[in-house]
Parts: structure tokens; sequence; C-alpha cells
């Protein structure tokens, strides 16, 4: 097949995903791939393994400091419509390059991103969540906003303007692909409420050749979490769990990010140093140095409220590192309860429970440690992935495999 590939993707989970699948489709089909220059192309770059990359250029409209900032929602509106036009333009260079077949992943900006309500060639739009700001009850954030703030948000004409037209082109645009594919039971479910369609399941999976266990390394006592430094990854709810462990045996807590939101470091630092939480944060750090971090930990303890999927506890199991999870949202189709870890519901004592039963049970922990690896390589790897994904994309061709 001859597929073109749409992006515009900052680093982090999402952006593996297609960098996984893409490798693996250029061994069997020609690839181009149509992205944005807002996205992130050096972390887990496509480049090497495609035809074709073609960037039009995008980049957000500068946004005004207080007292000014009330006019940041238009500037967001304006920049919907610069997207809207690039999708016409995207969308029609592609419609006029003898694809097969389109395969679309999120716009950072958009979320489905715009060129789905243009294209006339077959489409499958891997949908990895919906627009959450959106469509759920806000998490607040935490960078200081006063009340006052936040009732004015909820008046404020441009914001609402804002919200209106995103949300309104993102129906519009997911409800355009021939196939939306989530990447769990929970965000299909999710996305068929939202939407109102019926996509299909195809999930993720992780690459063993990179996360696996690093000979010589041991398990230095600190328990682990990765993702964004943002509200909603719930590590808030990690630190006040932690924190509810008796000194002697409280582990050190280590956060890894590829980004962070204003403020956030701050609220997480302060809260730390108020509940006796040791808290150490890295952001950006190398792939290397991930799966060292996976392999040092005692534990993934992950928390996120709601999370679509979550590649942190597949890529932590495959270094033979267990888990500990809230019961929530994607988490609970990979992390198997008692076998490689704990799955415990939203509450700091009994996530605390968890902790200090696996931390202080040796024999229990070793049996987690030989069970998650062999647990990965039988469900989830990247082969078989991707085989789901070049399936979708026959089915809409009604092409068959070389």
């Amino acid at each position: 097949m001859k597929i073109a590939l749409y992006h515009n993707l900052p680093s982090g989970g999402a952006k593996r995903t297609v960098f996984e699948t893409v490798r693996r489709l250029a061994l069997r089909h020609e690839l181009d791939v149509y992205t944005l220059s807002s996205a992130n192309h050096s972390f887990c770059d496509l480049r090497p393994f495609v035809k074709h990359h073609y960037v039009s250029e995008f980049q957000p409209l500068p946004l005004f400091n207080s007292p000014l900032g009330r006019l940041n929602q238009w500037q967001r509106w304006r920049d919907l419509q610069r997207l809207n036009y690039l999708a016409r333009q995207t969308a029609a260079k592609i419609d006029t390059g003898s694809y097969d077949a389109v395969l679309a992943h999120p716009c950072q900006w958009s979320q489905a991103p715009l060129i789905l309500k243009y294209l006339r060639t077959p489409t499958i739009y891997y949908c990895h969540e919906p627009p959450r700001a959106l469509y759920e009850t806000h998490i607040h954030s935490h960078n200081g906003a006063q009340r006052w703030q936040t009732v004015l948000d909820e008046i404020d004409p441009l914001i609402r303007l804002y919200h209106a037209t995103a949300k309104r082109w993102d129906k519009q645009a997911t409800r355009a692909a021939q196939r939306v594919l989530t990447n769990s039971e929970f965000m299909r479910d999710t996305v068929a409420r939202v939407y109102d369609i019926m996509p299909a399941t195809s999930y993720h999976g992780v690459d063993t050749d990179i996360f696996r266990p690093m000979p010589g390394l041991e398990p230095q006592g600190y328990v682990l979490s990765v993702g964004a430094i943002q509200p909603h990854k719930g590590f808030d709810f990690l630190i006040e769990s932690l924190g509810r462990l008796p000194a002697l045996v409280r582990p050190t807590l280590r956060l890894v990010g590829n980004t962070e939101t204003l403020g956030e470091r701050h609220f997480l630092e302060t809260l730390a140093a108020r509940r006796g939480v040791n808290l150490q944060i890295e952001i950006g750090v190398s792939q290397e140095t991930l799966v060292r971090r996976y392999n040092e930990a005692a534990l993934l303890i992950y928390a996120p409220y709601n999370e679509p999927f979550g590649l942190a506890p597949l890529e932590a199991m495959a270094c033979t590192c267990p888990v500990v999870g809230v019961a929530e949202g994607g988490v609970c189709e990979t992390v198997v309860d008692r076998h490689t870890g704990r799955l415990v519901e939203r509450d700091p004592a009994s996530f605390a429970e968890a902790i200090l039963s696996i931390m202080t049970d040796a024999p229990q922990r070793e049996r987690y440690r030989q069970q998650t690896r062999a647990y990965i390589l039988e469900k989830w790897t990247w082969n078989s992935a991707t085989a789901q994904i070049e399936r979708h994309l026959q089915e809409i061709t009604g092409l068959t495999a070389l």
C-alpha cells in the first residue's frame, strides 16, 4: 500500500506510538508523512523510515501577558482558523497523491486533525483521546490562579468562542474519518459516548529490545512515576499516598517527565516537603536514562486520572519493574492485579498499603519481577500491534497484504 501519515505531535507517548507503527509499516509499504513545523520531529524521528516528509509551516500566535491575557483565547481561535486553512491545502495535496489510505494521528492544537474534514482518500483516525478540557470536568491547575479568575473564565465570551469552535470542528473531523481507532476498551467507550460513533480498539505495544532488563543494574529502593508534569497525571495523589507511610520505610519518589505545566513543579515540591516525601523531578531525559530509571526503580507507581492507555506501565514491566496503579482507565487493561503488580482504588491509604506490601515482601516483589516481562512478551509487542493497524488499513481500502 501507499500510505500518507498525518500528525502534529509533541514529544511523548503518542509520538512514540506513531514512531513504532511507522518503522514497522515501512518494511512492507510506502509511507509519506505530512506534518507541521510545530510538531517535534527529532523525538522518535520518522524521517529515516518514510519516502517523503512534508512539513507545512505553522507556529501558534504569541500569547499576551497580564493584563492582556484575556485576549489569548482570541489568539487561539485565530490559530484554529489558520489550521483549518492549512488543512484544506494539505488534504488537497494528499488527495492528488494516489494514496491508498491515510493514517491520521492527533494535532496538538485541534486534537482531531482538521484535514479529516476535507480528505477524500480512505482515512483512519487513531484517536488517542478526545480533547479532555472540552469534554471532562476540569482538573484544576496549580498555577496560583485566584477564584475570581475562575469566575471570569466561566463568563468570558472569547473562551466560549474558542471552545465552541474547537469542539465543533473536533467532532466534525472525528466523525469524517472512515474508521476511528482507539488505544483501549476504556477509550473506545469514551469516544463512542463523546462522538456518537462506534470505534475499534487497536492496542499499543512496547519495544522489548529497548525496554529491557539492563545487566548489572539492581533496584535502588526508590519508586518511579513517568509522565508530563501536569495536574491530570495524579502526582499529588502519589505524594499524599507516600506521605502516609512510616518515615523509616518511605521511599524516595522520582518523577520523569517530558514537559511541565506552569506552576506544577513548585506545587508538587511544596506538597512533598509538607508530607515529608523526598521528591526528585527530571525533565527531558534521554531514552537510555529512562530505561535505566525503570531498571533501578523498586516499583512504578501510576495514578493519572482516567489515562486513555498509558505506555509507562508497559515500559516498566518490560524492564521487570512491577506496577502499583490506580484502577482507572486503560491501566486496568494492561496491569494484571497480583500478577504484574497491584491495582487499587483512588484512595491514598489503600494505595500506600499496596506500595508497602510489595516493598516489604521480597519474595512477592521478586515473583512480580519475574512475571512482568514474560507477560509483556506474550501480550504487548509492537509487531502484533502494528499488524492490527495494517489489517484496518487493508479493510478500508479493500487491499490485501503483499
